[in-house]
């Protein structure tokens, strides 16, 4: 069933992972496609011919989240290439683990809240002001700010600021039927810093014996759910942050 048929969807950080994984599920739903990437052409080249064989229109627009412009820029290539915009997910991040208190630098600091904050900031910013009534802003959060994880107080106090603007924008934009949600994933498998599967042995242990379901999660698992934030089954729910952990303590 194509439940976002005449949806267009602006992914950012689309080109691998989490971001390409909610793309290429939304278009198999019907919708149009909006990929971003900062550096990776070959990779959002290679997401494009995938969603489009699935039947549906798609651009890739090369943009850094951490500038303003670039964000700006990117809004403005969506709604030129399809007129308006209906769904926008701020998912571009980046991390930094097994990294303690008294060890990181101020410009570890600076480049991780430069895409992680500043950068979903400026992309709900804008979804604010260009999203169709009735759209969807979703917020990619990561489940370090649920539970603190020793090393990740820079990655997880990033992601966790952009959680209160969620709350904020719920409240700001509501009355124009716009829900604003987060979805909280755990650690995700063959994504991120978990891409290979032989990185980071005792982190890897140790979060997987912390979750009774005794596994990482999935990209799909995160795909799930942004189906479900995207689509009418969640018109009345806003404001809510979604943890997608299997149960785990951290």
């Amino acid at each position: 069933m194509k439940i976002l048929n005449n949806k267009v969807a602006l992914i950012t950080g689309s080109a691998r992972g989490l971001g390409k994984a909610i793309a290429e599920r939304y278009a198999s739903l019907g919708a149009n496609i909006v990929i971003n990437y900062s550096k990776d052409k070959a990779s959002a080249d290679e997401v494009v011919s995938n969603i489009t064989a699935m039947g549906v229109k798609v651009i890739a627009v090369q943009a850094d989240v951490s500038k303003v412009a670039d964000i700006e820029r990117l809004f403005e290539e969506a709604i030129k290439a399809f007129g308006k915009v209906d769904i926008v997910v701020a998912n571009a991040g980046i991390e930094m683990v097994e990294t303690p208190v008294t060890e990181f630098t101020e410009s570890q600091f600076d480049k991780l809240f430069s895409i992680n904050t500043k950068g979903a900031y400026f992309t709900m910013q804008q979804a604010a002001k260009k999203v169709e009534n009735n759209g969807r802003i979703i917020y990619i959060a990561s489940s370090t700010t649920a539970f603190p994880i020793p090393g990740m107080a820079i990655y997880g106090g990033s992601k966790s600021t952009p959680r209160y603007m969620v709350d904020v924008l719920s409240k700001e934009i509501g009355h124009k039927g716009i829900t604003v949600n987060s979805i909280i994933p755990f650690a995700v498998d063959h994504s991120g810093i978990f891409a290979d599967a032989d990185s980071y042995p005792e982190l890897r242990k140790s979060l997987i014996d912390s979750c009774p379901m005794g596994r990482l999660a999935e990209v799909e698992d995160v795909a799930n759910i942004a189906e479900f934030f995207a689509s009418d089954l969640s018109s009345f729910v806003n404001g809510q942050h979604l943890l997608v952990n299997g149960g785990a303590n951290q």
